[in-house]
């Protein structure tokens, strides 16, 4: 459902943005718009601008930009239809009323939250009666006192307990039946509490609602340990995470969390004072909730269990969310002593055990190198080639191509440490070793831009064009339309190419065009020969791969340019934050990833 235009701009002209930001962000007037510190990035130093004649916020340190509905959206990890009931209330506004479908969701919804939370509150207060001390005895011996206890809102549910009869003076059985809390019991036809016997752990939404259980047995049974909350119309586990509410308001003081397996490794963590820890709900860690975990943190840290279940859970995560990395935003592994998980660990060690212990966490790539080559047996060629291509694609499921480009390099360079023999044997080609022709020749142009310090990177890759277009005119003649758009720093750079492409075009003697511009560019070509690398790189190639490497410096040029642009504008946003000046940054940022 869409809300009417003029009803947004109805709540925008009642709240000024840093009026709404200011609820979060400490502000500071300055001139006609006001700073503070990033709620999206852990900085010292305030690059979070808010203008209110022109109604948006923009964050330089991590790029993100809006509206009011915007921020509450990211900030508090809402939907639009949330943040403009929100706002509308803020700005003493009447809700919008939509369909009657509409309606009766939200209000299903609202009965949804508030049946759980006179559950939650009864069985709280029932975890501290004396009848129910085994409860307490149970947490208590796992080092939880009652403070923890009562910040996680922990209950306990007693064996045929009659609080369904309670609930339902209030609600309908169809709402009751709705939460999942309850399941009939086929011969009796009764209403069984499906959390009988167990201490619960309320799973809270972002903004703190409860919205399912996870469960625990304390007695030795044959049921199972833990249990969850069934999936309903409002629950999905793929979609939470569990004490995220809390551990999100450290994120002004670090961009890291923790990622444990269970609910009981979280509150023992987070009762040690390490307070940036959750837990996925239930299932494996989706795509859904590493998107959500990166909106408040940018390094997650997953420490599961040192067994070798909890090893093996830990590597189907890392192969499924290393598409999903970037520059940004990354996931780091830490490895557990065998048979220990993080609970286990910090009773032992404490928490600056534990935090030692994360310091020599393992970034994702590096992760799965290491638990693929332990299980290689690198004296036998077909577990190494089966090794390389498990690599090799995982690599290539990287999403964001220029990290894709680099971590594909670093796994090569160590396939080759492992074939020592392969590398060493001058003169002997052993094809299943060798590099694909377009990773050669992408690390040498990378190898181009390495010269004399002297030299700026621009004036590298102008100098390596011109070296090529002056001594393979036939390959040069075949990008003259690229050649001829993009436009040299360097003026004395730019009229040697304007020459040689208009002698290209007039397709002359070639000998005697280039004796012409040898003569004429005497000096500059020299400087050209001394200074670029090029000549050796270009040795022994073909003419499509010099071709293709030729291209590759037109590139890297165009990207130098946007590069330049992009530094411009941004220093012209801080002085002056301009919706056209950020939209030209857009587009720019877009067409650099592109490229």
């Amino acid at each position: 459902m869409k809300y009417p235009k003029e009803y947004l701009d109805e709540i925008k002209l009642r709240l000024k943005v840093s009026q709404v930001v200011g609820k979060s962000v400490q502000l500071k007037k300055r001139g006609k718009e006001f700073i503070g510190l990033s709620q999206f990035k852990n900085e010292k130093s305030p690059s979070f601008t808010v203008n209110d004649d022109k109604e948006f916020y923009h964050c330089f340190s991590s790029g993100e930009h809006g509206n009011i509905f915007d921020f509450l959206m990211k900030t508090k990890s809402i939907g639009f239809g949330e943040a403009v009931r929100t706002l509308a209330t803020e700005a003493g506004m009447q809700p919008y009323r939509f369909s009657n479908f509409d309606k009766k969701k939200d209000l299903r919804f609202q009965n949804y939250k508030n049946i759980f939370k006179d559950y939650s509150n009864y069985f709280h207060q029932q975890l501290f009666q004396t009848f129910n001390k085994d409860a307490v005895n149970y947490l208590q011996g796992r080092r939880i006192n009652k403070n923890i206890m009562e910040e996680f809102q922990l209950g306990y549910v007693p064996w045929k307990n009659n609080f369904y009869e309670e609930l339902s003076k209030k609600y309908s059985e169809e709402d009751i039946s709705l939460t999942g809390l309850y399941y009939k019991n086929d011969k009796t036809g009764k209403y069984v509490d499906r959390f009988n016997s167990r201490i619960i752990f309320p799973v809270n939404n972002i903004t703190g609602d409860t919205i399912a259980f996870g469960g625990r047995i304390i007695h030795e049974s044959k049921m199972a340990k833990y249990i969850n909350s069934p999936e309903t119309e409002f629950y999905k586990k793929g979609n939470m995470i569990f004490n995220l509410d809390k551990a999100k308001n450290c994120r002004a003081e670090t961009d890291e969390v923790i990622i444990v397996e269970g609910y009981m490794d979280v509150v023992s963590v987070y009762s040690s004072g390490i307070k940036n820890v959750i837990a996925n709900s239930g299932t494996a860690l989706t795509e859904r909730q590493i998107d959500l975990i990166w909106k408040f943190f940018a390094n997650p840290i997953i420490c599961l269990d040192g067994d070798d279940s909890g090893q093996k859970a830990a590597l189907r995560i890392a192969e499924k969310l290393i598409s999903l990395i970037n520059e940004k935003n990354k996931i780091y592994f830490s490895i557990m002593p065998e048979g220990k998980d993080p609970d286990d660990y910090i009773k032992q060690n404490g928490k600056d055990g534990l935090l030692n212990l994360l310091k020599d966490k393992q970034i994702i790539q590096l992760y799965i190198w290491n638990y693929y080559l332990s299980k290689v047996d690198q004296n036998n060629p077909f577990e190494v080639s089966k090794f390389e291509k498990e690599i090799k694609k995982l690599s290539y499921s990287i999403q964001d191509e220029t990290l894709k480009k680099y971590v594909l390099e670093d796994f090569l360079e160590k396939i080759k440490k492992l074939t020592p023999l392969q590398t060493s044997k001058q003169g002997f080609n052993f094809t299943g070793y060798n590099k694909k022709k377009n990773y050669q020749i992408l690390k040498e142009t990378k190898l181009l831009h390495q010269k004399r310090k002297d030299l700026s990177k621009t004036q590298i890759i102008e100098f390596s064009i011109l070296f090529i277009i002056l001594n393979y005119f036939e390959i040069a003649s075949k990008k003259i339309e690229e050649l001829s758009e993009i436009e040299f720093i360097s003026d004395k750079n730019e009229n040697l190419k304007t020459s040689i492409i208009a002698e290209l075009i007039e397709g002359k003697n070639k000998n005697l065009n280039q004796e012409r511009i040898n003569n004429e560019y005497k000096n500059l070509i020299k400087e050209i020969r001394e200074n670029s690398n090029i000549q050796i790189t270009t040795k022994d190639k073909t003419d499509q791969e010099i071709l293709e490497l030729l291209n590759e410096l037109i590139l890297d040029f165009k990207e130098q340019g946007n590069l330049k642009k992009i530094e411009s504008l941004e220093k012209e946003l801080i002085n002056n934050l301009d919706e056209n000046s950020y939209l030209e940054l857009i587009k720019l940022k877009s067409q650099l990833n592109r490229e």
